[in-house]
């Protein structure tokens, strides 16, 4: 068995995936957060780069919705950040005291 470059990347993605669910599990990471998402975005990239050189139909398949899936919560971390934040009177919090 060789070990090439691009089997490296592919290691480097599971590890990144795995730590992203291991840290979701210990209460470590909430799943919302900007790091969970880009642990599993990158990582599945990694691991799709990898597959390019040994292609596997289904595992490209599950991290390319690995992916999107992903990507749906950078968006939605993007959004809730361009969100005002309002007090429990519906005013919104500008970060001045008073």
């Amino acid at each position: 068995m060789s070990f090439d470059l691009f089997d490296l990347g592919g290691f480097i993605g599971v590890l990144l995936i795995v730590m992203a669910y291991l840290l979701l599990q210990l209460d470590k990471l909430p799943s919302s957060s900007l790091s969970f998402s880009l642990l599993n975005a990158v990582g599945s990239l990694l691991i799709m780069f990898s597959l390019v050189f040994k292609f596997n139909a289904s595992a490209f398949l599950i991290e390319v919705f690995w992916f999107l899936i992903s990507l749906l919560g950078l968006t939605k971390w993007l959004i809730s950040r361009r969100k005002p934040r309002m007090d429990a009177n519906g005013h919104e919090l500008d970060g001045e005291t008073g």
